[in-house]
């Protein structure tokens, strides 16, 4: 095999993935433990990690896009598309958000817990990855969710507006051309106010792990941006254009989990063909950066358990359980490809590019993923007296999203 440009790319995708895997497995980094632990003790440390790896990931794009190193307008999902499509925002951020609260982490977490010996992970791993390969392969998308959902999307480029990037959007609305200053005022507030708030929490100071956990997932965000999207990812594009058989995903992204799951079963099924054990020579061509970053993730973690002697099997408690995480992985699998991202994919790398459906994406993951927990609450408290609809209403009542006289039952 001759080392080209895309080796390069992808081994660069696994030792930063590699990196991530140990800093998260060594710091707790989790975006479903950052709502969990919000809701349901009123501490933000956690919460303050995700929203420092997003100020930081907002930082690093927003310097590289304004010093020219990357272009941003042609990522891999596309981020910033001038078709809006809301209502997929909307409805895979929920799902996801439930998926991952029953399977009891994200596409990230799914990756860290099989490393370190969890095999209900690789149950949920499996199910999710089955189900993006369903979602992105096959016709279920077109035929469920794409009938109905463009027909209620926006066409931004109609109204003259390229992009459903803030600054972009904001300056159509306003009538007013798009402009480089504007989008670092916009970005550079935000990026800004983020820091200001979690940096003054003294829940996210008296950790340093906090600090550490949402420092490392920032900036590696910020190096796979720049690693695919910088000269390194250009070089990448040219020698893919001029190749016979060029390479899947070849274009600017970074760290996601979801898709690339259903690419890995992709990729064993034209790998093996008839013989399940026939993995060699391997196909490089249909190796994503995505899937390097699963790999990656999944060995770093593996490693810093080994190391500290935490490696230990886990299996399902109970049936309930095995169903749930079940559930939790189709949910993940259909909701994460229906959003273009999980809760790093769309929750860091999709909100540095302060595009509006990343951000209503990350909303939905959050609003799913507390209604989970205190539908879950509110049944485990009632028990038979509360249904998932009473628990369920109750739950938004709580969040003040319905009127309190709808209240089923009384809150805990």
């Amino acid at each position: 095999m001759e080392w080209n440009i895309t080796h390069q790319v992808l081994a660069s995708a696994w030792v930063l993935a590699f990196v991530l895997g140990v800093a998260v497995r060594k710091t707790g980094f989790c975006t479903l433990g950052a709502v969990s632990d919000w809701i349901n003790i009123g501490h933000y440390g956690r919460l303050g990690a995700w929203g420092f790896a997003i100020a930081i990931a907002i930082t690093g794009v927003l310097i590289m896009e304004m010093t020219g190193v990357v272009d941003m307008s042609t990522t891999l999902p596309p981020y910033r598309s001038s078709n809006f499509m809301w209502p997929r925002f909307i409805l895979g951020g929920l799902m996801f958000g439930v998926g991952m609260t029953l399977s009891s982490g994200c596409g990230n977490m799914t990756s860290i817990r099989m490393g370190g010996g969890n095999i209900k992970s690789i149950v949920v791993f499996t199910v999710m990855g089955t189900w993006a390969y369903i979602m992105t392969k096959t016709d279920f998308y077109g035929l469920v969710f794409h009938s109905w959902i463009q027909p209620l999307s926006i066409d931004l480029a109609r109204f003259g507006i390229e992009s459903q990037e803030i600054s972009v959007l904001l300056s159509g609305m306003l009538g007013i051309e798009a402009s480089a200053t504007l989008r670092w005022v916009l970005a550079g507030a935000v990026a800004l106010a983020l820091f200001v708030v979690i940096l003054r929490s003294e829940h996210f100071r008296e950790r340093f792990d906090f600090f550490l956990g949402g420092g490392a997932v920032g900036i590696l965000v910020v190096v796979g941006w720049y690693i695919t999207g910088g000269s390194i990812g250009a070089e990448w594009k040219e020698f893919a254009d001029f190749m016979d058989q060029p390479p899947v995903g070849v274009a600017p992204q970074s760290l996601t989990f979801i898709n690339p799951t259903g690419e890995w079963g992709y990729w064993y099924t034209q790998q093996v063909q008839l013989d399940p054990f026939e993995i060699l020579p391997v196909q490089w061509h249909l190796i994503s950066f995505g899937m390097m970053v699963i790999s990656g993730v999944v060995f770093g973690s593996f490693a810093y358990s080994v190391v500290t002697k935490h490696f230990h099997f886990e299996w399902f408690r109970s049936w309930g359980d095995f169903v749930n995480h079940v559930i939790g992985g189709t949910l993940m699998g259909i909701g994460g490809v229906l959003s273009m991202g999980c809760s790093i994919g769309q929750g860091v790398t999709g909100v540095s590019t302060m595009a509006l459906g990343s951000m209503i994406a990350l909303a939905g993951i959050i609003l799913g993923s507390v209604l989970t927990m205190k539908v879950e609450y509110y049944r485990l408290v009632y028990e038979e007296e509360a249904n998932i609809w009473s628990a369920l209403v109750s739950s938004l009542v709580d969040l003040r999203l319905l009127p309190k006289g709808m209240r089923k039952l009384e809150a805990v």
